[in-house]
């Protein structure tokens, strides 16, 4: 939720946990958190100074080091004054370019203790600006290999998804007729679905990927690690000849990035001056990608007709927290017009999709919100539709029910695990889940009960919850 909070209102995310299991709870949610450079300070209640911990409770420097890997920075005040200098590092680090969480481990005790009201004083008129500009010489041989080539193409990740990235990369890729394609398994969604030069969504297999860019010369991608990879491959990551170009503001990410020409730097701000500096070109119009028809039979549905019936509901400044496997790939039939709409758990770590729907109704409470679910995401953290009730959040949750865990179930496939039925989750009764936490719930029996009540949504001022069925 607080991850969420942050994406959508352009803040910093604040979370309180318990030094020990709160920290092992929150495990699942901080990588997608790291994973999403989301700014979150974390922020633990430790055991008092005095206090000697149970030789089988996780102590504080444990509880550190448990989530090190995944944190920008973390860290304890050896001393209880040193607690304000410490919260204000931890703001400025979580907020500074590549963004991500920090963890900060207070003991108890210390919060008894008089700060020192010069030191706060200062903190509180201290500022800082962290934001990495790309060099211009490397954007510049970037720009000439753009000029130079004669098929070249855009690939965008969630770094570029901002107002100014967002309308940079459609400028971009007008001037240059640039097809587009999204990395895999992104996070956000960079660029309007319904733009003739959108191409969709790559694949997460190196051969699979590496087939897709055969047919360019030149790829330019902003604000994507170079590639995220989630089924196995031996296949080469491009095909010989293929000239790779990459801007992040992650210098991690460019040092992982296998291959290509990657320049750090703030992906929005390279891509503004990009579009300014590439002239219009006379090369084809990339090909129109038109979505295959879906089927609209029932009483179970198909994930794309389900998608279909949510898109003809929602309105274009709806953000969508997606955790539904089934429409990892073909998400974008769904509408995207604008920066800031679509929002995926960005390591895939489950769990995420229904308080971060929350989340981004706390953070940006002016757009509609809506959470499309699967029925085996929804039981990790079911207790989320509490809080949309407590705090009147009207999020409409679409909950799609197959009654089965099938990105397991895919995955068994693909490693040849025999099959059994430990990946049946059927008989859980979705509606009474919600009822239970004091959300209306309601089965769908038709597409057009599922368009009507997302439409509905819009207008409501507390949560609601369909389930639809499908196959």
């Amino acid at each position: 939720m607080a991850d969420a909070y942050a994406q959508a209102s352009g803040t910093i995310g604040f979370l309180n946990l318990h030094a020990a299991s709160g920290t092992g709870n929150a495990m699942g949610g901080l990588t997608n958190t790291a994973a999403c450079h989301t700014p979150v300070v974390v922020m633990a209640g430790q055991q008092a100074r005095s206090y000697v911990p149970l030789d089988a409770m996780l102590t504080n420097n444990e509880a550190i080091k448990l989530c090190d890997p995944l944190v920008k920075w973390a860290g304890e005040p050896l001393r209880p004054e040193d607690a304000p200098v410490l919260l204000s590092r931890a703001l400025m680090l979580a907020d500074s370019a590549p963004r991500g969480p920090v963890y900060l481990s207070v003991p108890l005790d210390d919060w008894d203790k008089p700060a020192n009201e010069a030191t706060v004083r200062h903190l509180l008129d201290r500022t800082s600006s962290a934001s990495p500009v790309a060099e211009q010489a490397a954007l510049d041989e970037l720009i000439d290999a753009l000029r130079e080539a004669r098929s070249p193409v855009m690939v965008l990740g969630p770094g570029a998804d901002t107002e100014l990235g967002f309308s940079s990369a459609i400028a971009l890729a007008e001037r240059a007729r640039l097809p587009v394609h999204i990395a895999p398994s992104p996070p956000r969604s960079p660029f309007p679905t319904r733009h003739p030069s959108y191409q969709g969504q790559l694949p997460s297999a190196a051969g699979a990927l590496a087939d897709v860019l055969s047919a360019y010369d030149v790829v330019v991608a902003f604000g994507a690690p170079i590639f995220r990879y989630h089924a196995p491959s031996d296949a080469d990551y491009l095909p010989t000849g293929v000239r790779l170009f990459a801007v992040t503001d992650d210098p991690d990410e460019a040092a992982r990035a296998p291959i290509g020409r990657i320049v750090v730097g703030d992906p929005s701000d390279a891509l503004a001056r990009v579009a300014r500096a590439v002239d219009h070109t006379d090369r084809p119009e990339p090909p129109v990608r038109t979505p295959a028809a879906a089927d609209q039979s029932g009483p179970r549905y198909a994930a794309e007709a389900i998608l279909d019936a949510v898109d003809r509901g929602k309105s274009d400044d709806a953000m969508i927290a997606l955790e539904w496997t089934s429409a990892d790939l073909i998400r974008d039939r769904l509408t995207i017009a604008r920066s800031h709409s679509l929002f995926y758990c960005a390591s895939g770590g489950l769990g995420w999709g229904l308080p971060a729907a929350v989340g981004l109704g706390l953070g940006c409470p002016d757009r509609p919100v809506l959470a499309l679910i699967g029925d085996g995401a929804m039981q990790y953290t079911p207790s989320a539709l509490w809080s949309a009730v407590r705090y009147k959040v009207p999020v409409t949750f679409v909950i799609c029910n197959n009654t089965k865990y099938r990105a397991l179930q895919e995955f068994s496939e693909l490693l040849h695990v025999p099959e059994g039925p430990y990946l049946d989750i059927s008989g859980v009764d979705v509606c009474k889940v919600a009822e239970g936490y004091g959300v209306t719930a309601h089965r769908a029996e038709s597409l057009d009960e599922v368009t009507d009540f997302v439409s509905a949504g819009k207008n409501q001022e507390m949560p609601r919850l369909i389930e639809v069925p499908q196959r």
